[in-house]
C-alpha cells in the first residue's frame, strides 16, 4: 500500500510538471459506480433486450453485431504492424472487436465472447506501445481496452486484470503527461476529441487502483475538451466537414455518453454553443442521392452515424434521425459491422422505433462558424429531389481545401456537381509529401485533389485561393420559390481581384441558379469557372453543355456574359503521386475581364424536364434576399 501511495504522488507530481493539470476539480468528491461503469450499468441490458424483441430494425442490428463476434472469434489477434507512422487501423480495428466482443457477452452471457476478448486484450496489451509518436492511435486503443476490461471485468482471471491494467496506465494515460505527446490537449479539432475520450475510459477502467491519477485525468479532459467543441459554434456547423464529424463528433459524444451514465452529469460539456445544434448539420449533409456534401478531407461514401441516436434522444427530436433510418432500414446489416462504435447504436436508441420516424420540418439550413454552411432541397422523401449545398469558410481551417464557395447538386437521382474529396493519406506521406502545413506554399497544395482548379468555384489568374482570410455568408433566404444563400469570397482572392460575391439559389424548387459580382483590380483578369462532374459531357452550344447520367440529363447554361466559350478540362492526376480520378470531368469557362470593371456571371443548372422554367432573369445578389 505504501509503495502505492508513492507512485500515485509521482503520477501526480508528473501531471503537474508536464503543465496540463486541471485548475478546476469538476468531478470533486464524486464516486464512480462498479463494474461495469462505462456507457452501461450492470442491469441495462434488459432494456436493450426488451428494444430488440419489439422492433425487428433493431432485432437486424444487433444479430449483426453477434454474428460478427462470431467471425472475430475465429480471428487471430491484432498485431502492432505500423503503417508508416500510424497504428490507427490497428487500433481501430481493436476497438470495433472488443466493443462488438463485449457487447456480445453481455447481451448473450456466451463465455466464447468473453474469452476471445480477453485473448485479444492480452495480446495489445503486450505491445511494445501504442505508438504515442501518432497519439490518436494510443487514444482509440486505450478506448478500446477500456471498455473490454470494465466491461468484462468480472470474467477476467485476476492475473489477465492485472497486465490490462497496466497496459492501460503505462501504454494509455501515462504517454498523454509527455509534452511531446500531447499538444492535442489544446487542439481546436477531432485530435482533441478523440484523445480526451480515450484517456476518459482510460482513466474510468481503472479508477479504483489508482483513484486520485485517475481523477486528475478525468478532470483534465472535461477542462481540455473544451477547446475542440468551441468549434460548433454558433449554430452546429462542424468546421472538419462530413468525414471528422463522424469521428471528432463521435468520440465527443463517446465521452459526454460516459460522464451521463457514471456520474449523472455532463459537467456543462453539452451546454457548449451549438453542440447539441450540430446533428441538424450532419443530418443536411447528405443529399438524396445518400452521398454526402464530401468538402475538405472527407470521402465519398456516406453512412451510419451512431452518435447521431444520442443527439436525437438529448434533443428529443426522432426527426434528426430521418437519413439514419433510411441506412437502418435500407441497407445490409454487413455493411453497419465495419462501424467500431456500432454497439453504441443499441445503447442510445432506446425505445425508438425506427419505422415511425418523420422527416425534418425545414428544406433549408444555414450556418455561421469557421466554415458557415446552407443547404437547400425541395424533399426530404423524394429521392428524385433538386439538393444545393455550399461553403465559405476559409482554406485554413484543419483538414480544408481551397474549396471555399464550392458547390454540390443532386437531381433526379444524379449527384451532378460532385466533389473528390480527400485522399487518402498514406498515399501521399509515403511519398514524401507533407500534408498538414497550411501556409500559402505548403507542399499540401501541390496535391491535384485539395486546390480550387478542380473545385466547383472560381480561380483568377490561375492562382491558388489565399490561405488568409474568411468568406462568410453575408445573406440568405428560405423561401420555398427562391432559397438561396449568398458568400462575400472576397478576402480568399484577395490580390486577384478587388471584390468577388457568390450566390447560389434553388429556383421555383426546380432548377439552381449560381450567380457571381466580380469587381476586377487595374489590370486585365481571366477568370476560370469550373464544375467537377460525375457525367459525361457534351458541348452543345457556345454557352451550353449536356451532362447525361444514368439515363438523365442536365443542361448547364450560362446566361450571362453573353460571349463565353464553353470547354471541359482533364482530371486525370498530374503528378506521380496524386489520385486517379476515373469517370469524372471539368466542366466551365474561361472569360478575360477588363481592368477596373464590374462583371456578373450567372449559370443555370436545369435538371430534365424544368427546361421550361429556366427563364428566370437574376437580379443583382444585393436583392436577393430582400
Amino acid at each position: 500500500m505504501k509503495a502505492n501511495a508513492i507512485f500515485v504522488t509521482f503520477l501526480v507530481s508528473l501531471l503537474t510538471a508536464a503543465t496540463v493539470l486541471a485548475q478546476n476539480d469538476r468531478i470533486g468528491s464524486a464516486k464512480l459506480p462498479g463494474h461495469p461503469r462505462i456507457l452501461m450499468l450492470k442491469g441495462e441490458e434488459a432494456a436493450i433486450k426488451k428494444n430488440i424483441a419489439g422492433d425487428k430494425t433493431w432485432a437486424k442490428i444487433h444479430q449483426a453485431i453477434i454474428t460478427e463476434s462470431d467471425n472475430i472469434i475465429a480471428s487471430d489477434p491484432i498485431k502492432r504492424i505500423q503503417i508508416g507512422r500510424r497504428l490507427l487501423d490497428k487500433s481501430r480495428e481493436a476497438l470495433r472487436r472488443l466493443f462488438m466482443l463485449s457487447y456480445a457477452y453481455r447481451m448473450t452471457g456466451q463465455q466464447k465472447y468473453a474469452q476471445r476478448a480477453e485473448k485479444e486484450m492480452l495480446a495489445i496489451a503486450e505491445f511494445t506501445d501504442w505508438n504515442p509518436s501518432h497519439f490518436l492511435d494510443v487514444g482509440e486503443m486505450t478506448m478500446a481496452v477500456a471498455i473490454g476490461y470494465d466491461w468484462l471485468f468480472n470474467q477476467l482471471s485476476e492475473n489477465s486484470r492485472s497486465v490490462i491494467r497496466e497496459a492501460i496506465l503505462k501504454k494509455g494515460l501515462e504517454p498523454s503527461l509527455n509534452p511531446k505527446h500531447n499538444s492535442w490537449l489544446k487542439a481546436e479539432h477531432n485530435w482533441n476529441q478523440v484523445c480526451n475520450a480515450g484517456m476518459m475510459y482510460g482513466a474510468m477502467a481503472i479508477y479504483e487502483d489508482h483513484p486520485e491519477f485517475s481523477k486528475q485525468m478525468m478532470n483534465r479532459a472535461i477542462e481540455t475538451v473544451v477547446h475542440a467543441m468551441k468549434d460548433y459554434g454558433p449554430d452546429g456547423a462542424y468546421p472538419e466537414g462530413y468525414g471528422y464529424w463522424g469521428y471528432g463528433t463521435s468520440f465527443n459524444v463517446m465521452l459526454v455518453s460516459a460522464l451521463e451514465k457514471a456520474f449523472g452529469n455532463d459537467f456543462g460539456l453539452n451546454q457548449q454553443p451549438g453542440f447539441l445544434k450540430t446533428a441538424t448539420f450532419m443530418q443536411n449533409m447528405t443529399g438524396p442521392t445518400k452521398l454526402p456534401y464530401n468538402y475538405s478531407d472527407a470521402g465519398s461514401n456516406s453512412g451510419l452515424h451512431p452518435a447521431m441516436f444520442w443527439f436525437a434522444n438529448k434533443t428529443k427530436d426522432p426527426s434528426a434521425l430521418w437519413v439514419e433510418r433510411d441506412f437502418l432500414m435500407n441497407s445490409d446489416p454487413k455493411r453497419h459491422v465495419r462501424d467500431r462504435l456500432l454497439p453504441a447504436v443499441m445503447l442510445w436508441g432506446g425505445g425508438m422505433s425506427i419505422e415511425k420516424i418523420t422527416p425534418p420540418k425545414f428544406n433549408m439550413w444555414t450556418a455561421g462558424g469557421k466554415v458557415p454552411v446552407a443547404f437547400m432541397r425541395t424533399s426530404w422523401t423524394d429521392t428524385n429531389a433538386v439538393y444545393v449545398a455550399m461553403k465559405g469558410g476559409s482554406v485554413s481551417v484543419n483538414h480544408a481545401h481551397m474549396d471555399i464557395g464550392s458547390f454540390v447538386m443532386d437531381a433526379n437521382g444524379v449527384r451532378w456537381a460532385m466533389d473528390f474529396g480527400m485522399q487518402e493519406y498514406e498515399s501521399l506521406e509515403s511519398k514524401g509529401i507533407q500534408l498538414f502545413g497550411r501556409t500559402q506554399d505548403a507542399q499540401r497544395w501541390t496535391v491535384f485533389r485539395l486546390t480550387n482548379l478542380v473545385h466547383n468555384t472560381l480561380t483568377f489568374n490561375n492562382q491558388h485561393q489565399r490561405v488568409t482570410g474568411m468568406a462568410p455568408i453575408i445573406s440568405s433566404s428560405n423561401k420555398p420559390d427562391f432559397m438561396s444563400a449568398v458568400t462575400d469570397l472576397s478576402e480568399i482572392y484577395k490580390g486577384s481581384v478587388s471584390k468577388s460575391v457568390r450566390g447560389i439559389a434553388l429556383v421555383d424548387q426546380q432548377y439552381a441558379v449560381v450567380r457571381d459580382e466580380i469587381e476586377t483590380l487595374p489590370n486585365e483578369t481571366t477568370l476560370r469557372w469550373t464544375m467537377l462532374t460525375p457525367a459525361s459531357v457534351k458541348i452543345t452550344g457556345p454557352n451550353t453543355a449536356e451532362l447525361t447520367k444514368n439515363g438523365k440529363k442536365l443542361t448547364l447554361q450560362v446566361q450571362e456574359p453573353a460571349t463565353i466559350t464553353m470547354k471541359t478540362w482533364s482530371t486525370d492526376p498530374p503528378k506521380d503521386y496524386d489520385a486517379p480520378n476515373p469517370g469524372t470531368t471539368l466542366v466551365g469557362f474561361e472569360i478575360k475581364l477588363p481592368a477596373s470593371s464590374k462583371t456578373a456571371v450567372t449559370v443555370a443548372l436545369v435538371p430534365e424536364g424544368a427546361e421550361k422554367k429556366a427563364t428566370q432573369k437574376m437580379q443583382p445578389l444585393q436583392n436577393w434576399n430582400k
